[in-house]
């Protein structure tokens, strides 16, 4: 990977050559970026992205919402909840189980929580856990993104399993900062694009206007 600086701002190029080894790079990168933003201006963009998403109509006439409880960085759209109890919807949180598959439970303000292997907060007690694929929003956490609506995850691929065997597919959004943007991401067979990409800067990027987007993804299928 190599990177070019141009009025102080770093840009990736990438190569289709090694999508592998690309993706690693390209996480590591954006991974450290967020991960860099100040308190002031995290604090500034998650008030953004959290108005932004609100504001969706697909967030609006959704009766069920995944949110996500932010690690290593990642905007905090926790907020959300507050509006979506407010308009009597469920909110959920994920939980992976010990094989890998991720489902969701409901989550209230009373709901007790506890930390799972990567020490992120998820909903304890009995309950009947929802697929991905039954609810009408998700929104999704991303290390990575571009213009076409790929997205890079962590690399543990929850996600994208989670959605994989859909028979109804859910509003899929995707919560980051803008300067997780990317020229291009490579991409993989058993990718999930995501259909809204919301940061705090300029207007949500759709996926009518990815369509649109100039030129092939440079990614390559492994």
């Amino acid at each position: 990977m190599v990177c070019n600086g141009t009025g102080g701002r770093r840009h990736l190029i990438f190569s289709p050559h090694d999508p592998v080894a690309l993706r690693s790079a390209l996480r590591l990168e954006m991974r450290a970026r967020r991960r860099a933003l100040s308190p002031f201006r995290r604090r500034r963009a998650n008030q953004a992205i959290v108005r932004k998403i609100a504001a969706l109509p697909a967030f609006r006439l959704a009766r069920s919402v995944a949110l996500y409880w932010p690690a290593d960085g990642e905007p905090d759209v926790r907020a959300l909840a507050v509006a979506a109890w407010r308009s009597h919807k469920r909110v959920l949180l994920p939980v992976v189980s010990q094989r890998g598959v991720m489902r969701f439970a409901s989550w209230h303000n009373t709901t007790r929580l506890r930390r799972n292997r990567y020490g992120i907060p998820e909903p304890t007690g009995r309950q009947r856990l929802a697929l991905a694929t039954r609810l009408d929003l998700v929104v999704m956490p991303l290390v990575a993104f571009d213009a076409r609506g790929n997205r890079l995850g962590m690399g543990g691929g929850y996600y994208d399993r989670a959605l994989a065997r859909r028979t109804r597919r859910p509003t899929l959004v995707g919560a980051a900062f803008s300067c997780q943007q990317a020229p291009s991401v490579p991409v993989q067979a058993w990718d999930v694009p995501l259909d809204v990409i919301v940061t705090e800067g300029g207007r949500p990027i759709r996926r009518s206007a990815m369509r649109r987007s100039a030129g092939p993804s440079q990614g390559a299928e492994q």
